[in-house]
């Protein structure tokens, strides 16, 4: 029964966009849901995985000339000082080193958003209070899906999957030290959003 977590928050991360944005970076960007929901809004979008089959997927969709994909290893791609107006980071920082905050941080254009859902390592009792609230409500989001789109063919292509290593009290701290004024909280579905503007 399809529900994805990721997916249900592109609304929310959609309101973080800087007014007049039009360059963006996708960080692991999967079969480019949310580079397709910045493509609508008429921003260039780079979209970095490094998983070929959920970009050839992507690709497939070639329902934007917007969007240009990209595989590659964010931990070996340079990215260009003050390019872009807003990036994104889907349930992929988990995947990467927590440093690479600092590196999205620089790669933004003055005024620019980083936004980040993220996955973490549970470790508080109100980290797992909010775990346990979400597997009732994760239940039913799952079944009204699943009735919603009963006989459309399932997606085959999944994004590679490991287990979060970070906890929110350890993202918090380096938060801290690397990108002054950020804000972060604690979502619903196993997920946090991190935001940060940088100063102009």
């Amino acid at each position: 029964m399809p529900f994805d977590h990721n997916d249900h928050y592109h609304r929310l991360l959609l309101r973080s966009l800087p007014p007049g944005a039009r360059r963006a970076l996708d960080v692991g960007c999967g079969t480019g849901a949310f580079a397709r929901a910045l493509a609508r809004r008429g921003i260039d979008v780079d979209a970095v995985d490094r998983d070929e089959p959920v970009l050839t997927a992507a690709r497939a969709r070639g329902d934007s000339s917007r969007i240009r994909y990209r595989q590659a290893d964010l931990t070996a791609l340079e990215l260009p000082p003050g390019r872009y107006d807003f990036i994104s980071c889907l349930a992929s920082l988990h995947h990467l080193p927590l440093g690479t905050l600092a590196r999205l941080r620089d790669a933004l254009a003055p005024g620019g958003v980083l936004v980040v859902l993220g996955c973490y390592r549970e470790t508080t009792v109100g980290n797992r209070l909010t775990s346990l609230a979400a597997v009732p409500v994760n239940a039913f989001c799952r079944l009204a899906v699943h009735l919603r789109e009963r006989g459309a063919p399932p997606s085959r292509v999944q994004a590679p999957v490991t287990m979060p290593r970070t906890s929110l009290p350890e993202i918090r701290a380096y938060a801290r030290q690397h990108l002054p004024g950020f804000r972060v909280r604690r979502l619903l579905f196993w997920r946090y959003l991190l935001a940060y503007r940088r100063a102009r």
